[in-house]
């Protein structure tokens, strides 16, 4: 059975982040065959382009991640109706300098939770928006936006009953897609 590595990327730093919850509560239930790595992105300098010729190491191990995947889950929190600011300095660095796009190609999911009754539904559009000029093949349907309460977690950090079916077909219908997109 073909094994695939799956590069997470959260939206969010804040240490108790809904969003990094997800990601890690979300990844046990993919099968067994892929593995979930949450990569660093909180230690990455503000994109310059002056920096393009000399990335810094962190620049140069998130490339790494990327490259070395299979496959890309973003997770994202949503500030001010957009993507977090952390998350796009990220999605620039891994992009650049132009012609060595890290996410090129790389087939995607995109989920997140917030405590606002749209979840994070334009963050995620703006998310989708930017993946799809830089080449991210992004699972389009079912779409995930969760509104974080009582129940979305159980006592031990795992899925809650309530969203467990629903988070189980989405995570179904991404492994179909990461394993289309890799034969």
């Amino acid at each position: 059975m073909a094994q695939y590595k799956i590069a997470v990327i959260v939206g969010s730093l804040r240490r108790d982040s809904f969003n990094r919850k997800l990601a890690t509560a979300i990844a046990e239930l993919a099968p067994p065959n892929f593995s979930f790595h949450q990569v660093e992105i909180g230690d990455l300098p503000l994109y310059n382009q002056d920096d393009d010729g000399d990335q810094a190491p962190s620049v140069k191990r998130l490339k790494a991640d990327i490259a070395g995947s299979q496959g890309l889950l973003f997770v994202t929190a949503e500030y001010n109706r957009s993507i977090p600011g952390v998350l796009k300095n990220a999605i620039d660095h891994a992009s650049r300098p132009y012609g060595q796009n890290a996410w090129a190609g790389k087939p995607a999911g995109v989920i997140g939770a917030s405590i606002g009754s749209i979840g994070t539904a334009l963050s995620q559009q703006h998310l989708r928006n930017v993946l799809a000029y830089l080449d991210v093949p992004t699972m389009a349907q079912p779409e995930v936006f969760i509104q974080v309460k009582d129940g979305l977690f159980d006592d031990a950090g795992h899925i809650g009953e309530g969203s467990r079916a629903f988070l189980q077909a989405w995570m179904d219908r991404f492994v179909d897609w990461i394993v289309r997109h890799n034969g």
